[in-house]
């Protein structure tokens, strides 16, 4: 008999609701959740295609050994004795510094992922932490860290109840959102224009959102931070500033109107490419809105001056009145948040061994792992593991990067697939599908545009003897920690689970402050793993029954029972009570950030109209590089395609159909062309994720259809303020191939 399950899809920010039927453990139809209380229906061409993952014959379905250069079938143990063997000799000769490890974007969509990675590091005591963070949005943690005292603690656009949405850098249309948690983002823009508001979009190319906005503005790359701080320096000089309920309690106002002054419209047209007359009514719009959010994401980081256009995104939101008030940018309060204290936000607690670069919440710049494995000396990075990432293709410098992984003494991989990226591993270790295992948004839903809570059981059992990530995981860390390659793992969950209640009930602000943990630990639901911590937290914050606190609070047994989700209502003002900076102040003129205003003022005079730059894009039917093997979402037009002017492309001889051979500073890619005027002049695109046509890898599907890697072009260079990828506005040379 055919059944059906409900959960959320895992595969993008969105959080979709799915209606699965399926029987004898076959995936039937997969539609979009109709009662599910935040998406309502809304389903992307990605969701449907959660049974051809299950089913691919690719996927990985035993741990994989490499012998005399051959990956070969193998047994857990197996795998882990090898582990053992080779990393705990590594540590004890060089220390655990000599082990990188690298977490890829996927496992912020996994329970475990979340919740265990953080006690792999904490057990590896490895300063080489590197992620897909610092590819595409550590500006924005690091802004929100200086300017609310927590790099968490982050604005999203109220994109129900705004009337005027100032959007740069983003294409929802095609990403499903990012950083700012909703489904059905087009359906969300139409209905601000339908209710009277505005939607205006800065963007280099006239993307399926610019095309579906009230207005678009198109600006070079990488100068969106002269154009925000444009728009702050005519909100200033025409006395249009309105803090709105934060008026007593934002620092810096003075020093901020200041450091804007050199950044007039007039002074910025050249560079951005947006006229000024442009620049001054946009600017009197937000001030002049009844409500206004202003919302930059990755192409406004993936820049040079990342950080600096992320603060003044929220520079903006907070002289306009709109930080923290309905329909403007707010912040989410999700069902498992945890109190947190005021601190001083830091950077650069320690560095990289080669460039000194700083550390930023934890993890370094991603850009310098290849220099940190092939740089020999002291502290050389010998040893990798890589969790559900594919950097040879998502991080910069790919070729230097697939060189530093070939020279590795010993690499281990967690993923599902045989990849560009774990074709290098000694040891691959396969996770279970997304199907097989429960799901809970930790991530996004700190994120969302609305509150909201969903728990999705596993639909499907994992094959007996399989292991689940939680317990990849908790054995890996043992492994490499001397306590050997078959831990009790139950004991030591208990260890980590333990070690959280503890650190709850030890904090005065907790709801089961001063309470026994032992009690704690013996009333929590969930067995052992990601559900036990989820119901812990889950009932232990803003909403939950705090053991038997409020007997009609949120619990994992209610969200059981509530398959189609809880909504928890809008977003509401937190500030100044949830304000984590020393002072409990919105500090608006960071000393950090107002220190590099003057590298920016440079950038007024060094913008060229010479030559080409590059920049990346988004299809809906993509997801980084691990969509690919999908054949349904692969299917038709070709979608790895340089887009470049039609008068450019004129000026070369360049034809649609053609191939262009596009070279910068560290590689060469050579792509087919698509001639559009969707693109600004002097400028070409590529998209994010592809290049599958290297030898050793195990995508029979991607591989029909490689792509290029975009990648290959990027230089390594940074954003210096939050060690940021720059991925866009790269300095490229386009000919005919």
């Amino acid at each position: 008999m055919a059944l059906t399950h409900y959960r959320t899809c895992p595969l993008c920010e969105a959080t979709c609701g799915l209606e699965i039927s399926h029987e004898d453990g076959e995936v039937g139809r997969i539609r979009g959740d109709r009662d599910d209380v935040f998406s309502h229906g809304y389903i992307c061409p990605k969701g449907s295609t959660l049974g051809k993952l299950e089913n691919d014959p690719d996927r990985l379905r035993t741990p994989l050994v490499k012998r005399n250069g051959i990956h070969e079938a193998a047994t857990w143990d197996e795998a882990f004795a090898l582990i053992e063997e080779k990393l705990t000799a590594i540590v004890a000769n060089h220390g655990p510094d000599a082990i990188g490890l690298y977490l890829g974007n996927p496992n912020v969509h996994s329970m475990s992922g979340v919740l265990y990675t953080k006690a792999l590091v904490k057990m590896l005591r490895t300063r080489n932490i590197f992620s897909a963070a610092t590819v595409d949005q550590m500006p924005k943690h690091v802004s929100s860290g200086y300017m609310f005292g927590h790099p968490d603690l982050i604005p999203v656009p109220d994109l129900d109840r705004t009337s005027y949405l100032l959007m740069l850098g983003a294409n929802p249309h095609e990403s499903n959102g990012s950083l700012a948690t909703a489904p059905d983002w087009p359906g969300r823009l139409a209905a601000i224009s339908e209710r009277g508001g505005k939607v205006v979009v800065v963007d280099p190319r006239a993307t399926k959102t610019a095309k579906m906005s009230d207005e678009h503005i198109p600006i070079r790359p990488g100068t969106d931070a002269l154009f925000l701080f444009a728009l702050a320096q005519v909100i200033f000089e025409e006395d249009l500033v309105d803090l709105g309920h934060l008026t007593d309690v934002v620092n810096g106002v003075d020093e901020l109107a200041l450091a804007v002054v050199p950044f007039d419209p007039e002074s910025v047209e050249v560079a951005t490419g947006v006229p000024a007359t442009t620049t001054r009514r946009i600017a009197r719009e937000l001030a002049a809105a009844g409500s206004a959010a202003v919302y930059g994401r990755i192409g406004t980081h993936t820049a040079e001056f990342g950080t600096m256009a992320s603060w003044m995104v929220d520079v903006l939101n907070t002289i306009t009145g709109n930080l923290d008030a309905r329909g403007g940018a707010m912040f989410s309060r999700p069902a498992h948040e945890q109190p947190r204290s005021r601190r001083q936000f830091q950077v650069g607690r320690w560095t990289t061994r080669v460039r000194g670069l700083p550390e930023t919440r934890g993890e370094l710049p991603v850009s310098a792992l290849a220099e940190e494995i092939l740089e020999p000396g002291e502290g050389q990075i010998s040893a990798l593991i890589t969790i559900a990432g594919n950097p040879i293709l998502s991080t910069p410098d790919s070729d230097r990067l697939d060189e530093a992984f070939a020279s590795l003494d010993f690499m281990v991989s967690l993923d599902i697939y045989l990849n560009e990226t774990t074709r290098h591993a000694d040891v691959i270790l396969p996770g279970t599908t997304p199907l097989q295992r429960p799901h809970y948004d930790f991530a996004f839903y700190g994120l969302s545009v609305k509150n909201i809570a969903n728990y999705s059981p596993a639909m499907f059992e994992p094959p007996n003897g399989w292991l689940d990530e939680w317990q990849v995981l908790l054995r890996l860390a043992a492994s490499i920690t001397g306590q050997g390659s078959k831990p009790d793992l139950e004991t030591l969950d208990d260890a980590v689970f333990g070690t959280m209640v503890g650190s709850v009930v030890a904090n005065p602000t907790s709801p089961i402050h001063g309470r026994s943990p032992e009690e704690i630990f013996a009333a929590t639901d969930g067995g052992r793993g990601p559900e036990r911590m989820l119901d812990f937290l889950v009932r232990t914050g803003p909403y939950g029954e705090g053991y038997g606190r409020d007997p009609e609070g949120l619990s994992l047994q209610r969200l059981r029972e509530s398959p189609h989700g809880i909504d928890l209502g809008q977003m509401e003002p937190r500030f100044p009570a949830d304000l984590c900076t020393p002072l409990g102040t919105v500090e608006l003129a960071p000393p950090d950030l107002l220190a590099d205003v003057d590298r920016l003022r440079g950038l007024l005079e060094r913008v060229s109209n010479d030559g080409f730059v590059l920049i990346g894009r988004r299809d809906v039917r993509s997801n980084n590089s691990w969509m690919h093997n999908v054949d349904v979402l692969v299917r038709g037009r070709d979608r790895c395609t340089l887009q470049i002017n039609s008068a450019d492309a004129t000026r070369i001889g360049l034809s649609p159909g053609d191939r262009a051979k596009v070279s910068s500073a560290t590689g060469t890619v050579m792509a087919p062309v698509e001639v559009t005027d969707d693109i600004m002049a002097g400028v070409v695109s590529l998209p994010h994720g592809w290049g599958h046509d290297l030898d050793g890898s195990n995508l029979s599907v991607a591989s029909v259809r490689p792509g290029v890697n975009t990648n290959r072009l990027s230089t390594g260079a940074m954003d210096p303020l939050s060690g940021n990828a720059v991925l866009n506005g790269i300095p490229v040379e386009v000919v005919p191939a």
